[in-house]
């Protein structure tokens, strides 16, 4: 497998980008998936104090030391900030989420000299890969892409 996924599905303390208040986007529900696979997660969130009873921090310098990595599950436009900050704290496992991924994204993690997992979801990576993800990564594995 990459490197850079395997570093980043063996930190077990994630930070998270990408959780709604509401609880209906995408971050978390896998959120809840991650955390079943034993990840301890911090939620950042710049508004929240608190999203499904876990403290939400304002932002990645406000962990700066408690995380071993980012996962990043949000627009594409919030996304270079969030890569600018971990660039300051010295973040190195950073993962963009394939729907948070854009030419400008990559333009930013390109100019910060960042190696960034992007363009995956990590679903399909984060062991023990079950059910549907498990049969998109045969296909990936297969095709190449899905």
């Amino acid at each position: 497998m990459n490197p850079l996924i395997d570093n980043f599905i063996n930190s077990k303390r994630i930070a998270v980008a990408g959780m709604s208040r509401t609880g209906k986007k995408f971050g978390n529900m896998a959120v809840k998936e991650l955390k079943n696979k034993g990840y301890e997660i911090f939620p950042v969130h710049p508004e929240a104090q608190e999203i499904d009873g876990m403290t939400c921090y304002p932002n990645l310098k406000s962990l700066s030391g408690k995380v071993d990595g980012v996962w990043i599950s949000v627009p594409a436009k919030n996304v270079p900030p969030l890569l600018e900050e971990a660039a300051q704290i010295g973040l190195k496992n950073i993962w963009v989420q394939q729907g948070a991924w854009s030419t400008e994204v990559q333009q930013k993690i390109d100019e910060l000299k960042l190696q960034v997992v992007s363009k995956k979801c990590i679903l399909m990576y984060a062991p023990p890969v079950k059910s549907v993800h498990k049969f998109h990564r045969s296909i990936v594995g297969i095709f190449g892409k899905l």
